[in-house]
């Protein structure tokens, strides 16, 4: 994000793969007071935002959408963000994205037409993502939601726009399991499969890391104690140093196995040593734990 010394307004460039959920991020965003427009023209954002900056107006919060949809003029967008950087307008851009079975299962469930779409979905995803792929690269806040449902991902988008637009910087603490695959919007990302396996415990296997003869079991090990005094004092020095950068949200993931005993716990201890740690200094926290319920556990 830039410094904004000549129109005092906040603004969210919403772009990303379709189908990841872009409308429902701009619903959120409209909940949270921002003026959003859908598919403007890139070569049009300087104009809209020196308008809606005119005292008649006085727009604070803006969000924009482009994305693919937009054809020929979706070309202009890195030349109007170039603009947009040489008259000192700020802007962040969120980046939604989710892997190629999911938005092709999401296109077929919706029935509708995918922007590039010549005879194969597969294709057009992949041709999407491949034009994309440096508008990624420039993304402030990359929001995979391959396995997120509508609610989780406007749970995400409250607490980090809402909770975080009064904090130097919003945490997020995920847990996920290696067998269904990285979380590909995670700043940072930390195996815990070092710790000693609730799987294994007969009495323990059928339940989660959030049940507390779960906890008891892995926070009794003396390694998983001392890996948690480390990592955590780690990540809180590295904190300033991702604010000084610009940076406003953190997302650090938590991997075990299967995602529902060892990073479930260590995510949900790392995240309230945050809180604890981070309160004077502005940071707000949460931890979410993506594959939970993708077990299936036995109910006694």
């Amino acid at each position: 994000m830039y410094d904004n010394n000549k129109i005092n307004m906040e603004i969210k460039i919403v772009t990303g793969m379709s189908g990841a959920g872009k409308t429902q991020v701009i619903q959120v965003l409209e909940d949270l007071g921002y003026y959003c427009v859908d598919n403007l023209p890139p070569n049009l954002f300087v104009k809209f935002a020196e308008l809606a900056s005119q005292a008649q107006f006085q727009l604070g919060k803006v969000a924009l959408v482009a994305d693919i949809r937009g054809g020929k003029f979706f070309l202009d967008l890195y030349d109007a963000l170039a603009q947009l950087k040489a008259k000192g307008i700020a802007y962040e851009i969120i980046f939604l994205e989710a892997n190629d079975d999911v938005l092709v299962r999401r296109f077929k469930e919706t029935r509708r037409r995918h922007p590039l779409y010549s005879g194969s979905i597969l294709d057009a995803i992949r041709e999407e993502r491949k034009r994309l792929q440096s508008l990624r690269g420039m993304a402030d806040i990359v929001i995979d939601t391959s396995n997120m449902r509508v609610k989780q991902l406007k749970e995400k988008m409250l607490f980090t726009f809402q909770v975080g637009s009064n904090a130097n910087l919003s945490i997020s603490v995920v847990s996920f399991g290696y067998k269904y695959g990285l979380p590909i919007d995670a700043d940072v990302v930390m195996d815990v499969r070092f710790l000693p396996n609730p799987f294994y415990i007969d009495e323990l296997k059928y339940h989660t890391g959030e049940e507390e003869n779960v906890k008891q079991y892995v926070l009794e090990h003396p390694q998983t104690n001392e890996f948690l005094e480390c990592y955590s004092k780690l990540l809180m020095d590295l904190c300033p140093m991702y604010v000084k950068e610009g940076k406003n949200h953190l997302a650090i993931a938590i991997g075990c196995t299967g995602g529902q005993h060892r990073s479930v716990v260590i995510a949900d201890e790392l995240a309230k040593r945050f809180d604890i740690l981070g309160k004077n200094k502005g940071y707000t926290v949460s931890s979410i734990h993506r594959d939970i319920d993708k077990a299936n556990l036995k109910k006694e």
